[in-house]
């Protein structure tokens, strides 16, 4: 039976998000933008679920908008935080560990006139609030950091630079991709004003997605030719995956985070006292509840990602919005893990469904293959 240790990338679908994604298909025919009576029910369907996300994040119905993938929202957070603010400032800051959908459109931006920051982290891959504070002109626009990292887990700050961001009159936007339902979000407490959401890493749909944007904020939409999403975001609602995602959000329970904590523990305890020399990637303790992201002395990621997954145990070595590249972790990197290190990284990634049987097994086929490797050099 394959052990799934890749739960950043995706989840598997719960089943009562699948019985309701089932049953929205069969039941609810219409268009959600359509004014009969099919229309009018498919829309409740998606107002529903935009209630139960914002409920969710503390925010107001009327300030989530949905889009169709984490890449999307953070595109549109940024791009269109950009263009909507462009006569104000030409400045954005992000740290040196976004996610790939943070950081292209960034790059892209800079060939449109716009100048760019990054924001460097410590070891653990945290950001220094302080660090961000001294970054901002009057002419910074917006400020990105992501609220935890899909590679090395690490937890920012938010709260705080997010204070900071209010004081200066900035917007600040957050990738909590990773982190929702996992770690709490306020928007209100938490200052922000731009969040991205994701359904696939919690249990929920695919192509599916929200961004809470705080109301006054303008963003220029990305793509146009609709009055979907009060001009937001034009094109036919996904009514089907905007009601698994309301429902992944509903039955997202705590209990399962605080097993997975425990579970996170055991497995980097396993590693650590069964593999001399090993290095955590990210911080021990401000550290997602399901990522475990080691690098192996003297073995590369990409042999042991091979050998586990002929072993039917999946794994990643990265992000999976580059697992396809050759390029070392610009994570790793951004940590001065060196290349060694960056090189030997594997992260393994939890679900609620995850259990200790399949971490023993997991630690022990690590143990092997690591020892298989080294007697071959």
């Amino acid at each position: 039976m394959p052990i799934y240790l890749d739960n950043a990338a995706t989840t598997h679908l719960d089943r009562r998000v699948i019985q309701t994604v089932y049953a929205c298909a069969k039941e609810k025919l219409g268009n959600a933008s359509s004014q009969h009576r099919w229309g009018v029910q498919a829309a409740v369907v998606v107002e529903g679920a935009r209630q139960i996300v914002a409920r969710s994040i503390n925010a107001d119905h009327r300030e989530i908008y949905f889009f169709s993938s984490g890449t999307e929202s953070n595109n549109a957070a940024i791009q269109g935080a950009a263009f909507a603010h462009r006569k104000h400032g030409d400045h954005i800051i992000v740290s040196a560990v976004e996610h790939p959908s943070v950081l292209e459109p960034v790059r892209w931006l800079q060939t449109q006139g716009f100048r760019i920051s990054y924001i460097k982290v410590d070891r653990q891959g945290l950001v220094d609030p302080k660090d961000v504070s001294r970054e901002i002109t009057k002419r910074t626009i917006i400020v990105s950091v992501m609220h935890a990292n899909n590679e090395i887990g690490t937890i920012q700050p938010v709260r705080a630079i997010g204070a900071l961001c209010r004081r200066k009159g900035v917007l600040f936007h957050t990738d909590a991709c990773q982190s929702f339902t996992k770690v709490p979000i306020d928007v209100r407490k938490d200052r922000l004003d731009l969040v991205t959401l994701n359904s696939h890493k919690i249990h929920g749909p695919r192509g599916v997605s929200a961004l809470y944007i705080r109301k006054g904020v303008k963003i220029d939409p990305l793509i146009r030719g609709g009055h979907q999403e009060n001009g937001v975001r034009a094109g036919t609602y996904n009514t089907e995956g905007i009601a698994g995602f309301g429902k992944a959000v509903e039955i997202a329970d705590q209990r399962d985070v605080t097993r997975m904590q425990g579970l996170r523990d055991y497995f980097i305890r396993q590693i650590e006292t069964n593999i001399a020399g090993v290095v955590l990637n990210g911080s021990r303790h401000q550290r997602l509840c399901n990522n475990i992201n080691f690098s192996f002395p003297g073995v590369t990621g990409k042999p042991m990602f091979a050998l586990l997954n002929k072993k039917g145990i999946y794994v990643a070595t990265g992000s999976a919005c580059v697992a396809n590249t050759a390029t070392l972790s610009h994570v790793l990197q951004a940590l001065d893990a060196g290349q060694e290190r960056a090189d030997g990284a594997i992260r393994m990634t939890l679900s609620k469904w995850t259990t200790k049987k399949e971490i023993d097994v997991a630690v022990k086929s690590i143990m092997s293959i690591l020892d298989g490797i080294r007697r071959k050099v």
